[in-house]
C-alpha cells in the first residue's frame, strides 16, 4: 500500500504552484513562480518535480520555464479541491494508487477524531466490499473507489434515509456529468437498465442513542470496460452505456457538490422532498420483490418506502411488512414486474 500523497487542499504549496501553471499562458520560469508564489527556487523546483512524480508531464528549460502539458487521469486531492463548490464537505482529502478498502480506512480516521468531510479515494482496491461482506470490483483507475465520513447529530435510526439521500446525489452527478440517468434499487444499488453500475456502502459508529459517526461509500463503474465472468451479465459501466470514457473527476467532484446540498436539507428536516425525487427515479416501488434477511424471505408487492426510509412489502396473504435493511431478489414466479438481480 503506497499513499500518493498527505491529506491536502486548494492552499497547499503543492496546489498552488499546480494552479498557477494550468492558470498560465505562456511558460513560467522558476524565478517568477517563486516570486508569485512567496517560495524559494528550490521549492518551486522540489514541487515540480513532486508533480512529475504523481503523473502530471510537465517541460522545463532553463531559459523559457515550466508549461503543464498533461493532466493524469488519477483523483489527486489537488484536482478534487480546486474549483470544488462545497462549504461543509472541504477534506482533509487521502489518495492511495491502491488500497484494500476506502470505507476501512475512513472508519479509522473517524475514530481518531477526523472531521466531518474526510475524503478516502483510491484508484484501485484490493479489497473492496459491497454490502454483506461481498468483494467490489475495484480495477486500476476504471471507476470511483470513494469513501465519505460525516458526523451527523443525529441517531442510528435515520441511517437507511441517509443512504437514500446519496443514492439521490449519485443519480444527479452523473446526469449532470454525463448526461445519463440511473436507476435506484432500494436500499443502496444503482442501474443502467437492468444492470448494475454502482453501490452504496453506509456504515456507523454509535453510541448510546447517537450516531458518533459514519462513513459513506461509494463504489461507481465509471470507465470499466471488462468485468469478471461471474459479473458479466449483471454488471456494466458508464463508458458501455454511452460508449467513451467519462473524466472520474467531474464526475466525484459533482457528486460532492450534490451530497452537500441535499445533506444540508437532509439536516434541516426536508427528507421528505428528498424521498419525492428518490422516487423519481427508483425501479423498485410497484415491483413483485422477495427481501431476503438472512435464512428469512418475505415475499410481495414493494408498495411503498416509508418517511423513515424502511421498505413497505404487501405480502400475498395481504399483510404489509416493514423491512428496514435487507437484499432484494426476483420474487418466485413468473412476473411481469419481477425486481432483477444484481
Amino acid at each position: 500500500m503506497k499513499r500518493l500523497d498527505s491529506p491536502k487542499d486548494h492552499h497547499s504549496p503543492l496546489a498552488v504552484v499546480l494552479k498557477a501553471l494550468k492558470d498560465a499562458a505562456a511558460p513560467l520560469s522558476g524565478e517568477t513562480l517563486a516570486s508569485r508564489l512567496g517560495l524559494s527556487r528550490a521549492a518551486v523546483w522540489k514541487r515540480i518535480n513532486r508533480l512529475k512524480a504523481l503523473g502530471y508531464g510537465i517541460e522545463g528549460s532553463p531559459r523559457r520555464g515550466y508549461r503543464l502539458l498533461t493532466i493524469p487521469d488519477k483523483l489527486l486531492p489537488e484536482e478534487i479541491s480546486q474549483g470544488l463548490k462545497v462549504c461543509q464537505l472541504k477534506g482533509p482529502i487521502y489518495h492511495f494508487e491502491t488500497l484494500a478498502s476506502t470505507n476501512d480506512l475512513a472508519k479509522e480516521l473517524g475514530a481518531k477524531g477526523a472531521p466531518q468531510g474526510t475524503l478516502v479515494v483510491a484508484e484501485a482496491q484490493s479489497k473492496g466490499r459491497g454490502r454483506l461482506g461481498r468483494e467490489w470490483d475495484s480495477p486500476q483507475a476504471a471507476g470511483l473507489y470513494v469513501s465519505l465520513l460525516l458526523r451527523p447529530p443525529l441517531p442510528p435510526t435515520e441511517l437507511p434515509q441517509i443512504t437514500l439521500t446519496t443514492a439521490v446525489a449519485v443519480v444527479r452527478a452523473v446526469r449532470r456529468a454525463t448526461g445519463l440517468t440511473l436507476g435506484i434499487k432500494w436500499p443502496n444499488d444503482l442501474l443502467l437498465g437492468d444492470q448494475k453500475v454502482g453501490g452504496i456502502l453506509t456504515e456507523m459508529e454509535t453510541e448510546t442513542d447517537r450516531i458518533r459517526h459514519l462513513v459513506v461509500g461509494l463504489g461507481l463503474n465509471v470507465n470499466n470496460v471488462q468485468f469478471p465472468a461471474e459479473l458479466k451479465t449483471t454488471a456494466t459501466s458508464l463508458a458501455l452505456a454511452a460508449g467513451g470514457p467519462f473524466p472520474r473527476l467531474q464526475i466525484l467532484k459533482a457528486w460532492l457538490e450534490e451530497f452537500e446540498d441535499l445533506y444540508e436539507r437532509f439536516l434541516a428536516r426536508q427528507f421528505p422532498d428528498i424521498l419525492a425525487e428518490w422516487k423519481k427515479y427508483t425501479v423498485t416501488l410497484g415491483k413483485a420483490v422477495t427481501v431476503r434477511q438472512g435464512e428469512v424471505a418475505i415475499s410481495g408487492e414493494a408498495l411503498e418506502v416509508a418517511p423513515d426510509g424502511a421498505l413497505l412489502v404487501q405480502t400475498r396473504t395481504g399483510d404489509i411488512v416493514r423491512v428496514t435493511s435487507g437484499e432484494i431478489a426476483p420474487a418466485p414466479g413468473p412476473g411481469p414486474g419481477d425486481e432483477i438481480p444484481s
